[in-house]
């Protein structure tokens, strides 16, 4: 589950995780995960990305969720056939957890609808799940 995939109204959502042990500090609690996501419109809609709401849960069952305008500060607009691929990154005081969420987007026509964010894992390599 390192990687997940959800298509709502014609948005593709896509994600793949990884460790990044050389920011992490397990001695004091600290491990950080970046994840790669792609946005790709596959309907016949214009649409744009306004804000994102993500749900991250650690391994302790601890939960916090992040709400806030657009991603790595753009709203992004998508035409058919268009994409949009950004990075970004989460600290977890566990070795594993996971994260899932919603976009808020608009069509072109004013329709708002949250694009489903799957879950998807945040793993160090040698955690066991």
């Amino acid at each position: 589950m390192a990687t997940s995939e959800a298509l709502t109204d014609g948005v593709r959502v896509r994600v793949e995780s990884r460790y990044v042990p050389e920011h992490s500090d397990p001695e004091r609690g600290g491990w950080l995960f970046a994840y790669t996501v792609s946005i790709a419109n596959e309907g016949t809609d214009t649409v744009q990305l306004l804000s994102r709401r993500w749900v991250i849960t650690d391994a302790n069952g601890e939960v916090e969720e992040v709400e806030g305008p657009g991603v790595v500060g753009a709203q992004p607009v998508l035409r058919p056939g268009e994409s949009f691929e950004y990075t970004s990154a989460c600290p977890l005081r566990t070795a594993f957890g996971t994260m899932h969420g919603t976009y808020v987007m608009v069509t072109d026509g004013g329709d708002k609808f949250d694009a489903e964010i799957a879950a998807f894992s945040l793993s160090t390599p040698y955690a066991v799940n």
